[in-house]
């Protein structure tokens, strides 16, 4: 008799745990439920912008609801898990459903982190109109409805999400001011130096950047009118979009007396100290880090698949190597590592580029990679991503890293999705299999659907092999 698995949210974690399970035959020992909030099926939060700009989720959507049931996985959407006891194997639902599980899984991603400012809700505890968060379809949505070409919007935050709702607002029409507490932007994927040519060429979109600009209070009585800053000065808005960071969600854990710190506290194996209870993705913590983006996360869904179904009993996971190449408003960024020297040999190899407003950096360890920083081109990132993972040693020519044209260095067969993990290798074999487009590259393996990073470089697969990609956009 199969077991029943719980996953407690249906975010792009759940989404690739799904595909994991699946290739190990998990369906063969598992009746797996997914209990997401949302409406629909797991969909793709980098690409939010689409939504924003008035696309439709099913743009986004990494897996139909008619994918669940096609796989034999019950999809309940709409479900909020409110309570969950690990004594009893059953959790229930805000309708009041009761359900049994042997295993669970809490998948439930994180909440956007709101700055302590005054004015956001009314006094009956309702967003004001004009005011919104930056992290799901549904807010995109909303911020859509309260956007008006030509007139005035703030967004507060300065990292990616900040930047993407700033560039998305201006692209509707809205004349944008994007404040940052900190001196510089996206301060934890690049340095001053890069952050100076990002902050560039935002300003060249029209969208006015203030940092170091410490938000008080949203004003307006029933909706935002301005923000509120130090020293008294008022920036006025019709709308206020807050994308100043996210946070693990732990409340469903913390109230279930699941221990938590930062995030749901979980070991080698993923598995919280109660047998049977395991988190991934944004919402867990190992040792002492949580992760953000998408590579850890899946690499997280890999150890815990071979968990759950014995595929590999010795899995574990040890941590990972953040590396992050996405395109931020336009611009090419790629980050990994240590973006500043820690010690006192490390060695820092910078070129500035000022007229083509391209910046490149490496943190250079014990003959090592510790550390990228690419701006405006980050054509040499999977290069350097691959000998960043292996810890490979170094040419005596620093420059030579930069070569990204060069493929005759690089070892055959290198991720192209790094993501997913999907090889130049098994790009062509998908090709050869009749894949004529990059919608069937992702459908048949996956690359592409994650950060999106890699869709160039697909699109070049294809070009090269003789097909015509339907689209080469990110």
């Amino acid at each position: 008799m199969r077991k029943k698995l719980a996953i407690i949210g249906n975010g792009m974690a759940t989404g690739r745990l799904l595909d994991e399970l699946i290739r190990r035959d998990a369906l063969s020992q598992f009746e797996i439920t997914v209990f997401g909030e949302e409406a629909h099926g797991c969909y793709n939060r980098i690409l939010l912008n689409r939504v924003l700009l008035g696309g439709a989720v099913d743009d986004i959507t990494l897996k139909t609801a008619a994918w669940y049931a096609e796989n034999g996985i019950k999809l309940r959407t709409g479900a909020v898990v409110n309570r969950l006891s690990h004594a009893a194997h059953r959790l229930w639902t805000a309708d009041g459903q009761e359900h049994y599980f042997d295993t669970a899984v809490f998948a439930t991603g994180s909440i956007p982190r709101l700055p302590p400012i005054e004015g956001v809700k009314t006094p009956d505890g309702k967003w004001k109109d004009g005011v919104a968060v930056y992290r799901t379809a549904a807010d995109c949505e909303r911020m859509r409805s309260f956007a008006k070409s030509g007139r005035p919007a703030v967004v507060v935050g300065g990292g990616l999400l900040g930047l993407e709702a700033a560039k998305g607002l201006a692209d509707l029409g809205m004349s944008v001011t994007l404040l940052h507490l900190f001196d510089t932007l996206m301060n934890r994927q690049v340095d001053k130096i890069g952050a100076v040519m990002l902050r560039r060429a935002i300003e060249r979109l029209g969208i006015t950047v203030r940092t170091g600009a410490n938000t008080k209070a949203v004003l307006g009585a029933k909706r935002a009118e301005a923000v509120l800053l130090g020293g008294d000065e008022r920036v006025s808005a019709d709308l206020v979009v807050f994308a100043s960071g996210v946070k693990p969600r732990i409340d469903l854990a913390q109230q279930s007396d699941v221990p938590t710190n930062a995030g749901i506290l979980v070991d080698d194996r993923l598995q919280t100290v109660l047998p049977g209870l395991y988190a991934v993705g944004e919402c867990a913590e190992h040792n002492r880090q949580t992760y953000g983006t998408v590579q850890p996360v899946y690499e997280q869904c890999t150890v815990l698949a071979d968990v759950l179904t014995g595929a590999n009993p010795n899995a574990r996971y040890r941590g990972s190597k953040v590396y992050t190449r996405l395109k931020v408003v336009g611009i090419e960024v790629a980050s990994m590592g240590d973006i500043d020297a820690k010690d006192a040999d490390d060695e820092v190899v910078q070129v500035i580029e000022e007229k083509r407003g391209v910046y490149r950096k490496l943190i250079i360890r014990n003959d090592r990679l510790a550390g990228a920083v690419l701006v405006g081109d980050a054509s040499a990132a999977a290069g350097l991503a691959r000998r960043f993972e292996r810890g490979d040693s170094l040419p005596a020519n620093r420059l030579d890293l930069f070569a990204s044209t060069d493929r005759a260095a690089e070892p055959v067969g290198g991720a192209v999705c790094n993501c997913h993990q999907v090889n130049e290798p098994t790009i062509l074999s998908a090709v050869r299999s009749g894949c004529r487009t990059l919608q069937d590259l992702a459908a048949r393996t996956g690359a592409g659907t994650g950060c999106g990073g890699c869709r160039g470089q697909l699109a070049s697969l294809l070009l090269k092999a003789g097909k015509q990609p339907a689209t080469v956009s990110n």
